[in-house]
């Protein structure tokens, strides 16, 4: 027989939270062109630069006394200087200041804004690293040259450390940060709250970050609503985080979340590289003649998504952690949203789940036990053999631990 097969668009039945504040619409497009039902919460939000009266006095600084260097690192925070500037109208003479130093661009964001007000970079790393930008400056030697960097987000406990200014210090140089980009939480913390719910419920599949910024901003709402270490264990376990590139994973990575992430630090990589990893990553459970995969917000059996109730998919949650193993009313009851002791509950709730997925004979009942995914022979292809019993061990010897994960640099910006 033909084990049945998966069909329809690559992320149908999936649910990912998107915690971008720019570009959000963009980016939820491209995933619910693939089937994917988006939840959106933006975690950060923009301050105008108009208004930055630091940023005002640090651009009159650089103007009365010119740096010899210019780095520039992110598209948006050069774009902001340059508009700022203009409202001060200070732009042209800005422009001209810049015009007179070496430029270098961080990556090819940083590039196109330094290129759209018509200047010209001197030099761009291919890695869009900024630890290869300092490296090249080092390299070059710094002592007494001035060096106007431009900075962004705000620091917190766990975004990348800016010590990108201080290493320069160190090596005798005169460093003039240009704080262009800051950020705040959102004004509604609401749909942020109701992200961080859902994330640590499983109904969703995946949470994506654009900026190191926006993870910074979840992490600190959950810390402050008490929800920190429930939000960082389901995202080392069933609750995907995607990443746009290295800088934005690092804070994750230090918490020990593991992160995927595409080859290219851009939106359209990112959607195309959720599009890969979540099927890749989906379960599959043969029961009953059926294919059945358990996702976020819904199952989808055969191909088709069923979407279910609440009750009825908490419980089927809970089957699947273990397919195959029986699972007691009273563990089952326990898995019910807002719990109770009413064992009956978990019989009207199986009988919803069954009547959910279109395959009442996937549910096996158990009598006296509980219940259990009825698994097909063919699920072996998929799983691996459960191990012989072993004897006792001897004393002293234990089953070795997995290798810790490795240290995951931290970036600059």
């Amino acid at each position: 027989m033909t084990a049945p097969t998966d069909s329809g668009p690559c992320l149908a039945g999936f649910t990912i939270g998107v915690t971008a504040a720019r570009r959000a619409e963009e980016f939820g497009t491209l995933l619910t062109r693939k089937g994917a039902t988006v939840v959106s919460a933006p975690a950060i939000r923009i301050i105008p630069l108009a208004d930055d009266t630091e940023l005002e006095r640090v651009t009159e600084l650089l103007i009365a006394d010119p740096p010899l260097i210019t780095v520039a690192t992110t598209g948006i925070g050069f774009r902001g200087w340059m508009e700022a500037a203009e409202g001060w109208g200070l732009a042209e003479v800005l422009r001209d200041t810049l015009a007179s130093t070496r430029m270098l661009a961080r990556g090819p964001k940083a590039k196109g804004a330094i290129r759209a007000a018509e200047l010209r970079e001197e030099w761009s790393p291919a890695s869009e690293s900024s630890a290869e930008v300092l490296d090249h400056l080092l390299a070059e030697g710094v002592e007494g040259v001035r060096i106007a960097v431009q900075l962004h987000g705000a620091t917190t406990e766990w975004e990348p450390v800016p010590d990108f200014c201080e290493v320069l210090r160190c090596a005798g140089a005169d460093v003039v940060p240009v704080p262009v980009y800051r950020w705040e939480p959102p004004a509604d913390r609401g749909p942020m709250d109701a992200m961080i719910e859902s994330i640590i419920s499983g109904s969703l599949d995946c949470v994506t970050f654009t900026s190191a910024p926006a993870v910074a901003s979840l992490l600190m709402r959950a810390k402050e609503t008490g929800l920190l270490e429930s939000v960082l264990h389901a995202l080392r376990g069933r609750v995907l985080a995607a990443c746009v590139g290295p800088i934005t994973a690092a804070p994750l990575e230090e918490l020990g979340v593991p992160t995927t992430m595409p080859g290219r630090a851009r939106l359209g990589a990112l959607a195309r590289h959720v599009a890969e990893e979540l099927p890749r990553r989906a379960s599959r459970i043969y029961a009953a003649g059926h294919l059945i995969s358990v996702r976020g917000g819904c199952v989808v059996v055969d191909g088709e998504v069923r979407q279910l109730a609440p009750a009825p998919m908490a419980l089927m949650r809970s089957l699947a952690r273990q397919p195959g193993r029986v699972v007691s009313r009273e563990d089952l009851l326990s898995a019910l949203p807002g719990g109770g002791d009413d064992t009956h509950a978990v019989e009207t709730a199986i009988a919803r789940l069954r009547a959910g997925l279109g395959t009442p004979k996937a549910i096996q009942t158990v009598v006296k036990r509980g219940y259990r995914l009825a698994l097909d022979a063919a699920d072996c292809a998929d799983t691996p053999a459960r191990p012989p019993v072993q004897p006792p061990h001897q004393a002293g010897i234990g089953t070795p631990a997995r290798s810790p994960r490795p240290a995951q640099p931290i970036g600059v910006w």
